[in-house]
């Protein structure tokens, strides 16, 4: 459901001197052996971990949230972004330096960068503001994903590649209220992009991908799971649930 891909010469890429963005999707499993643990270190142990999330590394910003009932092997999700890889990871091991962080493990993790579309130059798909420089909408549900195209695509001239797109961004502009965010992975993380869709309703996000589903471009999909539905809360509340608080 990505709007744009490589430009493979078609296009001039982004001037070198234009604010770009990383993105980085990083989904915590808490071991069970946590809450095994005396309710005062939990406690503890917390307080530290979330005290780094709400304290960033300058530059950074981050949101989080829960997911656990809603993935067998994920319970928190943070996503950060920022202008410097160095940044997110000083973030990452701050998390991984707490108490917690010796009870946690990394089942996925998904780095991406914000760039112009080669396709509709300024475009902008739901309102998304900057392409390079990303800000969350702050919604109450997040969809994200990792997204391969096939190798076909790319071997399509550039103006079948953009008239294809078009029926595409027609669909999407059906639907408004759900916001994306494309992180661009070629050359950076396993996938070709990472994909994420803020929306107020888990409806409208589904109804969207239906809709997609018979639309030309979606024959040239290689790979789109896994997908995680991410509900944003504060990094308490969500280390919370997944301790099995009510």
């Amino acid at each position: 459901m990505t709007d744009e891909g490589p430009a493979h010469g078609s296009r001039p890429a982004p001037e070198a001197d234009e604010p770009r963005d990383f993105v980085k999707y990083t989904f915590f499993h808490l071991l069970p052996e946590w809450r095994r643990l005396a309710v005062e270190a939990r406690q503890e142990g917390k307080r530290r971990f979330v005290d780094v999330l709400e304290h960033p590394p300058a530059g950074v910003l981050v949101r989080t949230y829960a997911l656990t009932g809603l993935k067998a092997n994920a319970e928190l999700l943070v996503w950060s972004i920022g202008p410097e890889l160095e940044p997110l990871q000083e973030l990452h091991a701050r998390l991984l330096g707490t108490p917690l962080g010796g009870y946690l493990e990394t089942p996925y993790s998904y780095l991406g960068m914000g760039r112009r579309s080669e396709y509709v130059g300024t475009h902008a798909h739901g309102g998304e503001g900057s392409e390079t420089q990303r800000r969350p909408f702050d919604l109450p549900y997040l969809f994200v994903y990792p997204f391969v195209k096939k190798r076909e695509w790319y071997s399509l001239p550039f103006e079948e590649r953009r008239r294809i797109m078009g029926e595409h961004f027609r669909i999407g502009h059906q639907y408004p209220q759900v916001r994306i965010h494309t992180g661009y992975s070629f050359g950076l993380d396993d996938m070709e992009f990472i994909l994420a869709f803020e929306a107020s309703r888990p409806a409208d996000f589904l109804d969207l991908v239906n809709d997609l589903r018979p639309s030309e471009a979606s024959r040239f999909t290689a790979l789109e799971t896994p997908i995680f539905t991410c509900v944003l809360t504060s990094a308490r509340r969500a280390l919370d649930l997944a301790e099995g608080l009510p």
